[in-house]
This record gives C-alpha cells, structure tokens and sequence, in this order.
C-alpha cells in the first residue's frame, strides 16, 4: 500500500479511469452506482481522502514534494539537515503539501518508485550531483538548493552567510588580541569547504596576519583530534583554532588537553554551526549559529512558488549567523 497515495493510485485499484474516480466524489450522480461502490472501496483501502483527489484534479497537482540529503554516509538524524528538516515538515503541515523524507542514496536506488509517487517538487540538501539534478529537471521537477550553490544551474538557492560567520568567528578571535591563529578545515561540500577557506585567508589577510597555518582533516573526532596535534606541538603553536564545524573543534580540544594545555587560557577555540554538542563541551564552546529551521522553511515558500509558476522572487536566498559567545575563548 502506498504510503501518500494518488488519484492514480485509487484509479489502478478500482479498475476506472482518473476522471471517473473523480466524478464519483465531485458529481457522484453522474457515476453509476457500482462504480462508486468500487472508486469508494478503492480509496476506503488506500486511506485517501476524497478533498484531497478533488483538489489535485481541480489543480492538476499532486503536491507532493520531497527533501533528499546529498551527503556521504548521510542519515535522516544528522543533526544539520535534521534541523533543516524540522522547517519544511512544519512548512509543509501548514500547507497543501505532502513531503517524502529520504537520503539521496535511497533515493537514487528507488526511482521508479518516486516517479511513482508523483513528486513535484524536491529539495536537495548538501553536496547534491549534477546528475541528480539533471535527472529531476527532465522530468519537470523543480528544485531547490539548500545549504549549496551549483554552476551551470538555474536553481532557487537557500544559503547562510558563511563569509559573514567566518568573519564573526575570527574577528572576534582578533578582537581578544590573538594574531596566530589557525584553522582546522574538515572536508565538506565544494561550496562550504569553498566558502569557509578563501573567507578565512581574506579576513586574516585584510587584518595583516598570516592566513597559511591550515590543516585539513575528515569529519569525525579522531581525524579532528590527529590534526589539531600535529598543528598544536608545532614550535610556533597557535593561540586560537578556528574550527570549520563543532565537531572538528571538539577533536581540538580534545587534543589540547592531551597536551596539557588549558582553555581558553592558552588556546582559544571557535566553531561552527552551534551544534548540540556545543553547551555540552568543557569548557562550553563559542561557535556561529546557523539558523537551519529557518532555512528550511524558506525552501518550502520557495518550492511553491516555483511551483505556483512565480519568478518574483530572489534566486538565491542568504540567512545572517550569529556567534554564540561562550567560555572557549
């Protein structure tokens, strides 16, 4: 049984055409009497509600929309498009819309199912391929980008401002009188990774400080922990790390108490992201907030808009940060 089903849907089941399963729920008169029995039954077992058929016919849309998460390894908990997540669902209850949660893995392993389901519009969360998007505009879906831009695409785009929390993070670093400062970048999406690393260099450069004490590292604890160690026992150690997310700045401070050092007395630490993880650190760590639920309500507006036929409005749509000041620096 299909878990949002259709019009088309009901109409295989009872074994009519679309536009009599139709007529037996808006002109009921107009359909004999057995027929009715059997569009009834069909969507009586398919849990369909009449409004619903009537308003996609009227409309001729599904309003069916789904987000996907383009990342590796991604699940529908990760905490980022999680939060993204809890935007477009109340988006979406408080609208006409129907949303379909799912990875872009699972996604791209069941698309005879989706096209199936009868999906208008999509969201695509992170590191979304060419070819995705590609494969969705061919069949007339529209798209919108979230937290990711892509060259060679007409897409609506829901960013926030990475340039402006970087600058947030490191001025603040400035601010306290730190000049050595180093990043610790961990191997996002082209477009993050992208945008956190020249912003860096050019805020350090625009201070007159040098921007070329960098290491890089995967995304977890342990490759965070093993490169903030090497950049930490350097004879010239840093005063402070900006890290490129909290997880990353964890591993850093893990590693700086392995070496006996305290913070933010001798090595002042930011983040990014303003996770879960961030209250729950010893000392708690300063990092930029990025309002994901804002984000992801934005796509949804977005969505249907595209998908009401509008064009006034902006294709790319920058959210503001905030640092969130705690005890690590």
């Amino acid at each position: 049984m299909p878990s949002n089903p259709t019009i088309y849907d009901v109409s295989r089941l009872s074994g009519v055409s679309t536009a009599t399963v139709s007529r037996a729920f808006s002109n009921p008169e107009h359909v004999k009497e057995h027929t009715r029995r059997k569009v009834y039954e069909a969507a009586e077992a398919l849990h369909y509600s009449p409004n619903a058929i009537a308003r996609a016919m009227a409309r001729q849309r599904t309003d069916k929309i789904a987000y996907l998460i383009c990342k590796k390894d991604a699940t529908v908990l990760d905490e980022f498009y999680a939060g993204i997540c809890e935007g477009i669902m109340q988006s979406a209850n408080h609208s006409e819309f129907q949303l379909l949660v799912s990875t872009a893995e699972d996604w791209l392993h069941n698309v005879s199912t989706a096209q199936a389901k009868q999906i208008e519009g999509v969201i695509l969360g992170g590191d979304a391929k060419a070819e995705l998007v590609s494969e969705l505009q061919s069949r007339g879906v529209a798209v919108v980008l979230v937290n990711n831009r892509m060259s060679g695409f007409d897409l609506t785009c829901v960013v926030s401002d990475e340039r402006g929390g970087v600058r947030q993070a490191v001025e603040h670093l400035i601010f306290r009188g730190h000049r050595h400062i180093a990043m610790i970048a961990g191997q996002f999406s082209p477009y993050i990774s992208r945008e956190r690393y020249t912003a860096f260099r050019d805020i350090m450069k625009e201070y007159g400080l040098p921007a070329d004490d960098i290491r890089l590292c995967e995304l977890n604890v342990e490759s965070a922990t093993q490169a903030a160690m090497a950049l930490l026992q350097q004879e010239q150690r840093p005063t402070a790390v900006f890290a490129t997310n909290d997880m990353i700045a964890a591993g850093t401070i893990k590693a700086a108490r392995r070496l006996g050092l305290q913070i933010p007395e001798d090595l002042a630490v930011v983040g990014f992201d303003d996770s879960s993880i961030c209250p729950m650190l010893e000392p708690e760590l300063t990092s930029v907030h990025i309002n994901c639920r804002r984000m992801g309500e934005l796509c949804v507006e977005h969505l249907k808009a595209l998908l009401d036929g509008k064009s006034d409005f902006p294709r790319v749509v920058t959210l503001p940060t905030e640092l969130r000041i705690r005890r690590s620096v």
